[in-house]
């Protein structure tokens, strides 16, 4: 199956709710006006777009009705999809050009966190990269055992100490052993504590302060995994841990269950913080770089050309 197959797949559910409604909106006007923008703004935020983003889209769209002079309602739907393309269109590179390279992953228990480090380090390995794990989520009870699952199946190594250990620890030792082997990229399990926001605060400026010393050049990601099918509310998850850390990028799971994919838009809209990896399937190689493209594509029901 081709990567554009998978991101239609898995956006199934997604799209079933969102373009059924979106083209129901359009389908029954005959003409272009105020009326139709207003319904189209509902349907958006029923989309878990919000209510932000949403307006955003339509005032957008209204523009460019407006500039090209379009009369035609069968032209707004594809219209309405090069608005959230181009919207969506940022660089979600994941910058792993130095070596080695740190990835920290952040995120509340439950959201795919494990998984997605897991699959990660897979794809790394899959590019020909020398990978090696650190298990620095040392407050979660079978954490370190759950990384040490998915690093066998990926076949890399890991770093961990005992339940209850200092995170900066476990990531200065992970930063040792990978300079030692020469490793390409180092990816480090984190802890996300939203209920107190000051200890994850402390606890992220310490190992930031460790990686900068340790490795003052390297390309450093940090990374909020966050799940699709908690919509609107992963949206107000991303601006508490914005706020408690540098995040570089999104790794949003669970697309594949949901029909709540519209929170896609939102994220990048309402936080500025660019969607890096997308979940779209329980196996191994389901995570997918984002496209903005072959998302509003997908989204929008079309086939890859």
């Amino acid at each position: 199956m081709g990567l554009f197959s998978k991101i239609s797949n898995g956006l199934k559910k997604t799209r079933e709710s969102f373009s059924g409604a979106v083209n129901s909106v359009i389908s029954s006007f005959t003409k272009i006006n105020e009326e139709l923008f207003e319904e189209l703004e509902e349907t958006l935020i029923l989309a878990d777009t919000g209510v932000e983003t949403a307006t955003a889209v339509c005032d957008e769209l209204r523009k460019r009705v407006k500039s090209e002079r379009v009369t035609d309602t069968t032209q707004i739907s594809e219209m309405l999809e090069q608005v959230i393309t181009d919207m969506m269109s940022v660089d979600n590179s994941i910058k792993t050009n130095t070596k080695p390279s740190m990835i920290l992953v952040i995120g509340v228990n439950g959201v795919g966190k494990t998984t997605s480090i897991g699959k990660m380090a897979h794809r790394f390995k899959e590019e020909g990269k020398s990978v090696i794990l650190g298990a620095a989520d040392t407050f979660r009870a079978a954490a370190a055992e759950q990384l040490t699952i998915w690093a066998d199946r990926a076949g890399v190594p890991i770093i961990k100490h005992g339940e209850g250990a200092d995170p900066s620890a476990v990531v200065f030792d992970t930063i040792a052993a990978a300079k030692a082997r020469n490793s390409d990229v180092i990816i480090c399990d984190t802890a996300g504590r939203l209920h107190n926001k000051k200890n994850l605060m402390d606890e992220l400026s310490k190992m930031s302060r460790i990686i900068n010393r340790e490795l003052p050049n390297a390309d450093v990601e940090v990374l909020l995994v966050l799940d699709a099918t908690t919509g609107q509310n992963a949206v107000n998850q991303a601006k508490i841990f914005k706020e408690a850390a540098g995040i570089t990028g999104i790794i949003l799971t669970k697309l594949d269950g949901t029909a709540k994919g519209g929170v896609v838009i939102a994220i990048n809209k309402e936080l500025g913080i660019p969607v890096k990896l997308i979940g779209v399937g329980e196996q191994i190689d389901d995570l997918q770089d984002f496209s903005a493209e072959q998302f509003a594509k997908a989204l929008f029901g079309k086939e890859e050309e």
